[in-house]
């Protein structure tokens, strides 16, 4: 998604992520930082710009401070896939197209300006939105000002490396048409939702237990900041046997050790041999996708199945699961509603 930051305006790539809390750019110098396409954001260059002390309520809504006393507020964290960043904890303002025609302006906005960052960031990204439900997101700072406390948003395929996603607040955002949606709950921040059952087209039915570590609510949480989706093991093992059943494919390994579920893909004709499998959610909410959100290219001629081991942490509906769905959170009425789209035409 677009982020404009500071005064004057300044565009920056970021990752939308809803299962993150902070807002964040990598900012001038920024030489420990890793490698991204576009220019730095420069704080020197902004007149809106101001840093925050770690005594402010602000920092201390941060999920990771190490600050202490009268010093600036600072930041040091590290993301499920090894990736890390440390920074300091600012406010700004923020700039985003309007439906109605004029831009809209949010004035201090808590929003981190990283002096490091390393690991499997995207070189295009220039930084991160935080959607959780942390006091500090992107979401809780701008939505309740809106006309209707509502955010969606359109991932859009990760084989497509020129388009990027629209993530959209208030009632423009809400999803339309053929769509279907499930209660949520908001637990430490994270959306959680109930996962009832997984069904491959062409074998059968997986059910989920209504149960996962570290949740109380629901059985699996949504993150559009991670890539794969994870299940509990039982659960994984059985959709194996079912898609194992329908795909008349020579098996293969995944190099990364990660995903246990592989083939050999030589063509077209191949892939279409890998089944759609639909995520039955409570309250009716199915949700069919197509092998090319379910399935994922992790070396030639070898496809795997997009679901690893969750263990014992908790389980991912990541991104793949999510291209190309238009995914609505109703933030009123604790609801998620999702209706397949074409995101890079929303």
């Amino acid at each position: 998604m677009e982020l404009r930051v500071g005064t004057p305006p300044f565009s920056i790539l970021a990752i939308a992520d809803t299962g993150s809390d902070l807002i964040w750019a990598n900012c001038v110098p920024c030489t420990k930082c890793y490698k991204q396409t576009a220019p730095y954001f420069d704080p020197g260059k902004s007149s809106s710009y101001r840093t925050l002390p770690c005594q402010s309520n602000l920092c201390k809504a941060l999920a990771h401070r190490p600050c202490t006393g009268g010093s600036s507020c600072e930041y040091h964290y590290e993301y499920d896939d090894g990736s890390k960043i440390d920074g300091v904890l600012s406010t700004e303002d923020l700039t985003f197209d309007s439906s109605a025609g004029s831009p809209l302006a949010f004035s201090n906005i808590a929003f981190g300006c990283n002096s490091q960052s390393s690991g499997v960031f995207s070189r295009r990204a220039g930084g991160l939105a935080g959607l959780s439900g942390s006091p500090i997101s992107l979401v809780s700072q701008i939505v309740p000002s809106l006309d209707k406390r509502y955010f969606s948003y359109c991932l859009v395929p990760m084989s497509d490396a020129q388009a990027s996603s629209k993530v959209i607040f208030g009632s423009t955002g809400v999803v339309a048409g053929s769509k279907v949606t499930t209660p949520m709950t908001v637990e430490d921040s994270l959306f959680v939702l109930r996962l009832e059952e997984i069904i491959v087209d062409g074998a059968g039915s997986v059910p989920v237990p209504p149960s996962a570590p570290g949740l109380k609510t629901g059985n699996i949480i949504i993150d559009s900041g991670t890539t794969l989706n994870y299940l509990p093991t039982a659960v994984l093992s059985s959709l194996e046997q079912e898609v194992s059943r329908v795909v008349s494919l020579p098996k293969a390994t995944d190099p990364d050790r990660l995903l246990p579920l592989c083939f050999t893909v030589t063509g077209e004709p191949d892939r279409q041999k890998l089944p759609f499998i639909t995520f039955k959610f409570a309250g009716e909410a199915s949700v069919r996708l197509s092998p090319t959100s379910m399935f994922m290219q992790e070396a030639h001629q070898v496809v795997c199945l997009a679901v690893a081991d969750s263990g014992s942490d908790t389980p991912i509906l990541g991104y793949l699961a999510q291209q190309n769905i238009h995914v609505g959170y109703d933030l009123d009425i604790s609801a998620v509603s999702f209706a397949s789209a074409d995101c890079t035409k929303l």
